[in-house]
């Protein structure tokens, strides 16, 4: 079988033109030099250079093992390079997922941040929310997931990065303005407007009607916030989200917002990863960063103890 230690030997023949001085190159003896080349034509069944040439002058076999070897020795090399550079946590493939919405305010400048500090890490957020995210991570095809809905996994770990609370969207002129807070009960008589993602992933059932046992009387969906917000202030229904997500809207009084719950409804979010990447000084840093991000531009938010 051809190795790489044969092609290395090759090279080292072709650029000192000498046994003696590709022997002294590769720290052998000139012995030993011989023993591998004739062992390599023996095993090929073909020479690969001619002996006593002056210059050296390869065979056609011995010019098609040069080849080669110019080919794979560099990829080899530079595939060190990198496991030398992933082993020390400086480099490394950071591909991630968000089960949130809304998250892109805080998201993409924690994103810049982050590649100004590490640009040897491949980052990417591949696009679409309708797929498994948490399993995509226990196979190895994500490496972060950005959830409110922690789930036990085996392998898979939760750091906390900050707590929010939702609001419930309502037009300026609904009745609820008249509350200082929304009851469950007061939703069942209200078409909710939701994104299209799996019931468990929105607070406002989890943390809110569900514990209550109160349904909406209708739930429509739309795929973006400013979307969702046109249909609150135009009597279409009611929504909740996280009150950074209704910041801007609320400033140009374009909606207005309503706790859910005397004491409010929180939520926290998380970044999941796997157990075995706890070490990566990348990974650490990314959620750090997230954490520091966050609490510059979204207001409202908790830190987590």
């Amino acid at each position: 079988m051809i190795e790489l230690r044969h092609l290395k030997t090759l090279v080292a023949l072709r650029s000192t033109g000498s046994l003696v001085d590709a022997a002294d190159r590769l720290h052998l003896t000139q012995s030993a030099l011989s023993h591998q080349l004739k062992a390599l034509e023996h095993l090929l069944d073909a020479e690969l250079f001619i002996r006593k040439s002056k210059p050296l002058q390869f065979t056609p076999a011995g010019q098609r093992l040069l080849k080669l070897a110019d080919d794979l020795l560099p990829r080899v090399e530079a595939a060190q390079r990198d496991l030398q550079r992933l082993s020390s946590g400086q480099a490394g493939r950071l591909h991630l997922a968000i089960e949130c919405h809304s998250c892109y305010q805080w998201l993409m400048p924690t994103l810049d941040a982050f590649r100004q500090k590490w640009p040897e890490v491949e980052v990417d957020v591949p696009g679409g929310h309708h797929f498994a995210p948490l399993g995509a991570l226990k196979r190895q095809e994500l490496d972060l997931v950005i959830t409110a809905d922690p789930r036990p996994i085996e392998g898979i770990c939760y750091t906390p990065l900050f707590r929010y609370e939702s609001l419930l969207a309502i037009p300026k002129d609904h009745a609820f303005a008249a509350k200082d807070w929304i009851e469950p009960a007061d939703l069942a008589g209200e078409t909710l407007i939701t994104y299209p993602v799996e019931r468990n992933l929105l607070d406002v059932f989890g943390h809110f009607l569900d514990p209550a046992g109160v349904e909406p009387a209708a739930i429509r969906t739309a795929e973006l916030t400013i979307l969702m917000m046109q249909l609150v202030a135009s009597h279409r229904g009611v929504c909740a989200l996280p009150n950074w997500a209704l910041t801007e809207y609320l400033e140009r009084q374009y909606v207005i917002a309503r706790r859910m719950g005397q004491e409010g409804t929180w939520g926290t979010l998380y970044a999941a990863h796997r157990e075995q990447q706890q070490g990566l000084a990348f990974i650490s840093d990314f959620i750090d960063t997230a954490r520091q991000i966050s609490a510059q531009v979204l207001s409202g938010i908790r830190p987590v103890d």
